[in-house]
């Protein structure tokens, strides 16, 4: 009996090692998942008369993995109206991204984003809502591991605009310059 018991013990911890040797590899492996928000100051030529508007931003910025995620953006554009009372521009837009290049503390991306554009008109012409299509790009650059500026360009296509009576109505394509700062929530 005692035989038995000793070649059961033998057996046993054969078995145990090889179960324990099996935990050595991790079951699964951490995500790239990481999200971004951030503020960022713009300039855009809004393609109705020459004025440029200035204006505060907020975006979120979600990467699903090293090359691909989500992108949503806010804009006001409300100063250098040069003037005209009331001309104003905000954008609600969100698309996706593609990580182009990486080059040290450098992310080189493209962005598709659509959604809505609201303009209020100079000198009374008139307002409106509008869909927008937006392709454009961006560069970041990581100042630390939860900090990081980011400049852009972004070109966006209005194809209803302005419909406003009396004006033509061949589409307008707003476009502009951004930069801003944003934070890594994770």
């Amino acid at each position: 009996m005692t035989k038995a018991i000793k070649q059961l013990f033998i057996f046993s911890l054969l078995f145990t090692a090889a179960a324990a040797y099996s935990q050595v590899v991790p079951s699964v492996n951490g995500g790239e998942s990481t999200l971004w928000v951030g503020g960022e100051y713009s300039n855009f030529h809004p393609d109705y008369g020459s004025a440029r508007l200035n204006g505060l931003g907020a975006t979120v910025d979600l990467n699903v993995t090293s090359k691909i995620g989500a992108i949503g953006e806010a804009r006001w554009l409300h100063f250098g109206n040069s003037g005209d009372i009331g001309e104003t521009q905000n954008d609600y837009l969100i698309g996706a991204k593609y990580r182009l290049y990486k080059w040290g503390r450098f992310d080189f991306d493209a962005k598709f984003l659509v959604g809505g554009v609201w303009i209020t008109f100079p000198g009374s012409i008139g307002s409106g809502s509008y869909f927008a299509y937006a392709p454009g790009g961006f560069v970041d650059y990581r100042l630390r591991r939860r900090f990081r500026i980011r400049a852009g360009y972004e070109y966006q296509i209005l194809p209803s605009a302005p419909n406003i009576p009396a004006q033509p109505n061949n589409g307008l394509t707003p476009n502009g310059f951004t930069i801003g700062l944003e934070y890594s929530v994770f």
